[in-house]
């Protein structure tokens, strides 16, 4: 019981390793350079609308997979 447990766990872990490694590469560049302070501006101004962009939603899913993918390397550790 203890194997399959460990090998489903395993499996698990390297389908949200994945979906981090995915979620980190569609999400854009922070740096943007002199323009970026020009821009600056206009991004208060639509502030609003930063949390239903596409970046705001892949940065949270960035955030959750990761913390998944710590508890379950903690857990297989344990095991």
């Amino acid at each position: 019981m203890n194997e399959t447990v460990r090998l489903v766990l395993t499996i698990v872990q390297v389908i949200v390793s994945l979906v981090l490694i995915l979620t980190v590469i569609f999400q854009s560049g922070k740096q943007a350079g002199l323009s970026g302070s020009i821009n600056g501006v206009a991004d208060t101004f639509f502030g609003k609308n930063k949390a239903r962009s596409l970046d705001a939603k892949l940065e949270r899913l960035t955030t959750i997979t990761a913390i998944c993918f710590i508890v379950l390397t903690f857990i297989l550790t344990i095991l």
